[in-house]
């Protein structure tokens, strides 16, 4: 980071630490808040316009992508071995992955690439250990699975900080805000909904470090990081599994209160050996429903259904997006689709386009020839 910038933010935490905090403040300090947050994006930008070093070089494939993320030696490239048909080195020492090494792992007909990322440390958002190369290839991909030493728990809260200063946030999702820059008139704040975290005054204080003229909509209650967050460019949502490792080396009472003080703070957790295959079956069950894959049977007009290969699309998708799947031509040239399974009223239901498909669905497609 820009030593400038490094100051002028060290600067702003410091007035946060020494102001009392109370409603007559709230909004200074939210400023100040904004500010940092700021001048982080503006560090951000001056990086990638400068040189850039060494990267990782990895091309997406598969239905998903899933990034393995933890401390060096945490055990990554050994579970990785046992997950895919990958050659991840294996070492008992620190940094033994300098490289991103991929894998595909097939599962209920997906097909999903993991990804063993070097190891996270202390200090990584910094820069630490390659930790912002790490940390720009964890942006990418679609699920995080965080995996701590079942002897060292509290690596977990290292990590989850670590993302976070870089701009990474959990298994949240992007704020409900409506942002519309205009010529004048300043900044006119418009909620939706009741707020009981942020006041008129507090939105204009953060908004006004990012925008001059603009109409903020809040669409729904949300908290002085959350409006923040919806301001910054850098922000990147994604969904994120713990798998706990190394459980041949603890006691099933220790393991338990382990895993339950995690789901307590809403972290859905699998416990595993990845050195004696143990649990691994639960966990790419998880990997599966955390990516919100769908399986589609489809099943040619007169002729039955394959149930061997089944297309695979996301929740929320639709008979439009099987179309194009398989082909642009099926979605110009469609005329219906005939649905069996969960997402239909009957057997054989004959639907369109904005059809929204369920897992294990079971799909015709009738086009024009």
């Amino acid at each position: 980071m820009d030593t400038s910038i490094e100051q002028q933010i060290k600067a702003i935490e410091d007035e946060i630490f020494k102001t009392q905090k109370n409603k007559a403040t709230e909004h200074h300090i939210g400023k100040l808040k904004a500010k940092i947050a700021r001048l982080r994006q503006e560090a951000e930008k001056r990086k990638s316009a400068g040189a850039k070093g060494k990267g990782f070089s990895i091309k997406k494939s598969g239905n998903a992508t899933v990034g393995i993320v933890g401390f060096p030696s945490v055990g990554k490239s050994t579970l990785l071995n046992q997950l895919t048909a990958a050659d991840s080195k294996v070492g008992e020492y620190d940094f033994t992955t300098l490289e991103t090494i991929p894998g595909m792992m097939k599962y209920n007909g997906a097909e999903i690439q993991l990804l063993d990322l070097p190891g996270l440390i202390l200090g990584a958002a910094r820069g630490k250990g390659r930790g912002r190369e790490v940390i720009a290839a964890v942006r990418n991909v679609d699920l995080l699975l965080l995996m701590v030493d079942g002897q060292s728990l509290e690596q977990l809260s290292v990590i989850e900080q670590e993302l976070y200063s870089a701009g990474i946030r959990l298994n949240q999702r992007n704020p409900d805000v409506v942002v519309t820059k205009k010529a004048y008139g300043g900044i006119v704040v418009n909620t939706t909904v009741p707020l009981t975290h942020l006041t008129e005054l507090h939105i204009k204080s953060i908004a006004s470090e990012f925008v001059i003229n603009a109409d903020v909509t809040l669409r729904e209650d949300l908290t002085e990081d959350q409006l923040i967050d919806t301001f910054a460019a850098n922000r990147v949502y994604i969904a994120a599994l713990v798998a706990i490792n190394k459980t041949d080396l603890t006691s099933p009472e220790t393991l338990r209160a382990m895993v339950q003080a995690l789901q307590a703070k809403r972290w859905d957790v699998c416990a595993i050996s990845a050195k004696n295959k143990e649990n691994l079956e639960h966990l790419r069950e998880k990997i599966f429903l955390h990516l919100r894959l769908i399986r589609v049977f489809m099943k040619p007009v007169g002729k039955k259904a394959d149930y061997v290969q089944p297309m695979i699309l996301r929740e929320g998708q639709t008979v439009a997006d099987a179309c194009r799947h398989i082909h642009r031509d099926f979605y110009r040239n469609f005329r219906y689709a005939a649905v069996w399974g969960p997402s239909a009223k009957h057997a054989g239901q004959k639907v369109g386009l904005e059809h929204v498909l369920r897992d294990q669905d079971v799909l015709t497609l009738v086009v024009t020839k």
